[in-house]
């Protein structure tokens, strides 16, 4: 059963982006991808880019995996959830690394219950248990990206389709 998802690059250097678009045809096992990129505004000597793309569920994982070979890029994927498989997103800001988590139906982060209960039983005070979901639910890499999804409001989307 394919899925399909969204490819964010919210910022990337301007010798970076033709890796990028060849990274994500790797992960896309597709011809040659061509992205419409347009100036970051939040940094104006970036590049930005968005893609929606279809294929079969674990593909967000296989592009994270391509991208995140260039440590300077900021980046988000999405991956819808589709028959028995809990969707997914990934977001990656330079210094801070990649993040992962299951996705509901909505778009909203899931955690399950084992992990909510790890959580509660291992925070020694409240404050402590909010800074441990905050961890969980990607709080630190939704601040940093922010700026840029809002920056990049209005901006063309490229459809790519997997083969095979």
């Amino acid at each position: 059963m394919p899925t399909r998802g969204v490819v964010h690059v919210h910022s990337s250097p301007l010798a970076v982006c033709p890796h990028v678009e060849w990274a994500i045809s790797r992960a896309l096992k597709s011809g040659a991808v061509n992205l419409h990129w347009s100036v970051q505004p939040v940094e104006p000597s970036a590049r930005r880019a968005e893609c929606g793309w279809s294929g079969r569920p674990g593909t967000a994982a296989e592009i994270a995996a391509e991208l995140r070979q260039w440590p300077m890029l900021r980046f988000e994927i999405t991956e819808e959830p589709s028959a028995g498989v809990d969707g997914e997103r990934f977001m990656h800001v330079p210094g801070r690394g990649l993040f992962r988590a299951a996705m509901g139906a909505a778009g909203d982060i899931q955690l399950g219950e084992d992990r909510l209960r790890s959580l509660i039983t291992s925070s020694r005070s409240p404050e402590a248990l909010a800074h441990a979901l905050d961890m969980a639910m990607g709080t630190p890499w939704d601040a940093e990206l922010e700026p840029y999804r809002y920056a990049a409001e209005g901006a063309p989307v490229t459809l790519l389709t997997r083969a095979g």
